[in-house]
C-alpha cells in the first residue's frame, strides 16, 4: 500500500513541474511527459530506498 501511495505521490509531483514547465516554455506535451517520468523515477528511488532501511 505504500509503495501505491508513494507511486502517486511521485506522479502528481511530476505533473505540477511538467505543467508548470510546459506553460511557461509553451511546449506541454513535452513538459507533461516528461514530468510524469521523473515523477515515477523519484518515487521508485525513494521506494528502493526505504526497502533498504528496512
Amino acid at each position: 500500500m505504500k509503495t501505491n501511495k508513494t507511486m502517486g505521490m511521485g506522479v502528481a509531483l511530476g505533473i505540477g513541474i511538467g505543467t508548470a514547465i510546459g506553460v511557461a516554455t509553451g511546449n506541454m506535451g513535452l513538459w507533461l511527459s516528461l514530468g510524469i517520468a521523473i515523477g515515477i523515477a523519484i518515487a521508485g528511488g525513494i521506494n528502493r530506498k526505504n526497502l533498504k532501511n528496512k
